[in-house]
């Protein structure tokens, strides 16, 4: 028999703190309950079946993992493949299946839609639980500074390069973990080795710039100078992210790197040679220890 769970109903792109509070209720109801928390969320965004340029995305799959499990507590996480199987499902269906992973209970945010069409919403998952005598809640809308927090919202704000502005709606840095693959190596040529990371097309990406980063490697905190764009004075072509990890010493190729966004410093900018460029970013790393500390 499955472990019986209360589960959050949404997508939980950013885990943002309209999302939090549905996790909390999650787990207010679960203790009430004395059974476990879970989640659902999906692989890819739902719209991407229906839609060739659904909206660029927050978190990685595994991002959303690590804020929902390891950040906001909650135990189970039931990640759903975004297919036709699952968005056409009658939304009746839908919380059946939910009934077999071991649910007696739902919470969800007031506008959370489900099944074909969108045809289940949080008004229906309230009769449907009040038909079986199961507790749930629906979460109402969140706001700050007179609007709703939503993941649209975060996303203009992380896409001109606020991310003091994003923090205040998520509640957390905002992140990204990526994997380091092998680069110019240009930076080991100027004594700045940068790491390279791939930025997914599927994800927001933030204002071309140099950015003050919090870094994980192997489970250590470090500060890093982080640079997004082409690279222009070595006449880059790509999207880059670049790490400049600092005080780390050691490989780091083929290792996850998280990074979290702390402050934009300045934009990117074509430099005249390359000591001007190693010269502007060991200021940028004063200013990074300065920001962090």
């Amino acid at each position: 028999m499955k472990q019986k769970k209360i589960f959050a109903l949404g997508f939980f792109d950013g885990v943002h703190k309209g999302h939090q509070m549905v996790l909390h209720l999650c787990q207010h109801l679960a203790d009430d309950a004395g059974v476990a928390t879970a989640a659902i969320t999906f692989d890819r965004h739902p719209q991407s079946l229906f839609t060739p340029t659904p909206p660029a995305l927050l978190n990685t799959t595994e991002d959303r993992r690590l804020l929902i499990q390891e950040w906001a507590g909650i135990e189970h996480l039931l990640i759903l493949p975004v297919n036709e199987q699952v968005m056409t499902m009658p939304w009746q269906d839908f919380l059946e299946a939910l009934l077999e992973e071991g649910a007696v209970g739902f919470v969800c945010g007031y506008d959370f839609r489900f099944g074909k069409n969108g045809e289940g919403n949080a008004e229906k998952m309230a009769a449907f639980a009040e038909g079986r005598g199961l507790p749930w809640c629906i979460v109402d809308e969140q706001a700050m500074d007179g609007e709703k927090i939503s993941s649209t919202r975060i996303r203009v704000l992380i896409e001109k390069g606020d991310m003091e502005g994003a923090k205040e709606l998520l509640g957390h840095f905002h992140m990204f973990t990526g994997k380091v693959v092998p680069g110019r190596g240009l930076g080991h040529t100027i004594g700045i080795p940068t790491a390279n990371l791939h930025l997914p097309g599927e994800l927001v990406c933030p204002a071309f710039g140099v950015y003050a980063c919090k870094a994980v490697v192997d489970g250590n905190w470090y500060n890093a100078v982080t640079n997004i764009g082409t690279r222009p004075t070595v006449n880059g072509q790509n999207v880059t992210v670049e790490p400049w990890i600092l005080d780390f010493d050691g490989d780091l190729y083929g290792k996850e790197v998280r990074l979290e966004f702390c402050k934009f410093l300045r934009p990117e900018q074509k430099f005249e040679n390359l000591d001007a460029l190693k010269a502007q970013i060991q200021k940028d790393a004063e200013e990074t220890r300065k920001i962090i500390a």
